[in-house]
């Protein structure tokens, strides 16, 4: 079994430094590159890396949306009420404004995806290990 590391790492658009200023809404380590930060223009796009484990914590895109493209790895994505559904390259997500969800790499795989995102986040809580354990690989 490959955890994609290094498909994921060196990835066409490069996975960026560390995500420091977001850390307290993953858990695990994340990175991201910046593609679009233009205040000019309404939505940003960024190049998220989770390591194997990570996962972002429980948020919402309140007047906006979030259109995830799934460019290497295994992850998950999962809509609160709704069973998790497993990504892999080439997927799509749309996040409409007001739902409430989460995203990251399955445990044993690396996982990377452009992020689309419009509006204004509202972090939420944590994906408790025991749910994300319970997560089908």
């Amino acid at each position: 079994m490959t955890n994609h590391e290094n498909s994921v790492k060196n990835g066409i658009f490069g996975m960026g430094d560390k995500n420091d200023a977001y850390a307290q809404y993953f858990v695990g380590q994340s990175y991201l590159n910046s593609l679009i930060n233009d205040p000019a223009v309404s939505v940003g796009v960024g190049n998220v890396t989770f390591e194997p484990g990570c996962r972002n914590n429980w948020h919402i895109h309140h007047d906006g949306f979030q259109l995830l493209l799934v460019t290497g790895g295994e992850g998950w994505y999962q809509e609160a009420g709704k069973p998790a559904r497993k990504l892999h390259s080439g997927d799509v997500v749309v996040t409409h404004d007001g739902v409430k969800h989460w995203h990251g790499a399955t445990k044993d795989s690396w996982f990377s995806h452009i992020a689309i995102t419009a509006g204004t986040p509202e972090w939420l809580e944590p994906v408790s290990d025991e749910q994300y354990n319970a997560l089908e690989d």
